[in-house]
């Protein structure tokens, strides 16, 4: 049987997508495991900053499958994975082949290096979707070919590359994304529009990100807390984008501790943070569409309301769509 490698790789890419925006400071990263036979032995992604990266929880569903020894599964240290899998793989992973979209990581932060254990485990076969250019991290693929492995890179570069784009735009600046929620007919109003999962999701992104915008129109009106409650997470501070900047500071957002709260009629305040998520609908859409870097769009399946995005006009390429329970999420760039 020939192994189709845009195929696993594409399953890698797909499994990481959901973690985009959920994984700063670290890169979102996906991984595929493939047995002797070219059957599937594991799906998996990086999910949070100091938890297991993707190759180690891909080679820890993988050892289940080929083994049976269930204790594997009741570890979650990323330490006491690459442990138990040094001392107890016993050459099972010889005939198998690795799919990363990214390259297995070099050096030891507060996870082991993953090319190391790949390396030592004596997997052959590992095929690469994009170099690492972060330097601290980059080099593993000299480690897995100083091991006698085959490493083949660069495959469904361009899309492995996209998935990294905005790891990469905080390394070099910030990175910045819009949000929002939307029916099938365009509207953003009358209530909740999104799903208690897409919800849940947004606030684990809220967690990680520095900043949030939002309009002042949308401040007054909805009086939100644009806090991470759903998930116990820490609030990003906000940024009011308004020509008036007096609020009744009775509305919650005002009112959650250690955060700072910015009016002000510019976007200037964004040079000094990272990882920034602006929310809102047409409004704000048009104002910073010249700014933002990528997209996501919760799409929920109902029609109702009355104002929105329904006259709006933007082209924009898919750069990954899935759905989780009713809702389609999709992440996308302006066409240019």
């Amino acid at each position: 049987m020939v192994i189709n490698s845009n195929f696993y790789m594409n399953l890698a890419l797909s499994e990481a997508w959901k973690y985009q925006g959920l994984t700063y400071p670290n890169p979102p990263v996906g991984c595929v495991v493939i047995g002797l036979n070219n059957e599937l032995l594991s799906v998996e992604a990086h999910q949070k900053a100091g938890s297991p990266h993707a190759e180690v929880l891909a080679l820890q569903t993988a050892y289940f499958k080929l083994t049976n020894d269930s204790k594997i599964l009741e570890i979650t240290s990323s330490n006491q994975i690459h442990t138990f899998l040094l001392q107890h793989h016993n050459n099972c992973f010889n005939d198998i082949s690795l799919y990363t979209t990214l390259e297995p990581c070099s050096h030891i932060g507060k996870t082991p290096s993953c090319a190391s254990l790949i390396s030592e485990l004596g997997i052959k076969k590992i095929f690469v979707g994009s170099n690492d250019i972060n330097i601290q991290a980059s080099g593993g693929n000299n480690i897995l070919k100083k091991s006698g492995a085959e490493v083949q890179t660069s495959v469904l570069e361009n899309k492995s590359q996209n998935l990294i784009a905005p790891f990469n735009m905080w390394n070099q600046d910030k990175f910045v994304f819009f949000k929002w929620a939307q029916r099938l007919n365009g509207t953003t109003d009358a209530g909740n529009v999104s799903s208690i999962h897409s919800r849940t999701n947004v606030h684990a992104m809220r967690d990680v990100c520095d900043l949030l915008v939002i309009g002042g129109n949308t401040v007054r009106v909805d009086r939100p807390t644009l806090d991470a409650r759903l998930i116990n997470g820490k609030a990003p501070d906000i940024l009011i984008l308004s020509r008036e900047k007096e609020f009744d500071k009775s509305i919650p957002l005002f009112g959650v501790k250690d955060r700072n709260v910015f009016i002000e009629d510019n976007f200037s305040q964004l040079d000094n943070y990272k990882n920034i998520m602006i929310e809102g609908s047409s409004t704000m859409f048009e104002l910073c569409k010249e700014i933002v870097d990528y997209y996501l769009c919760y799409l929920a399946p109902t029609m109702s309301g009355e104002s929105g995005f329904e006259k709006v006009e933007e082209k924009f390429e898919i750069l990954n769509i899935y759905q989780e329970e009713q809702d389609i999420i999709m992440w996308m760039k302006r066409e240019k």
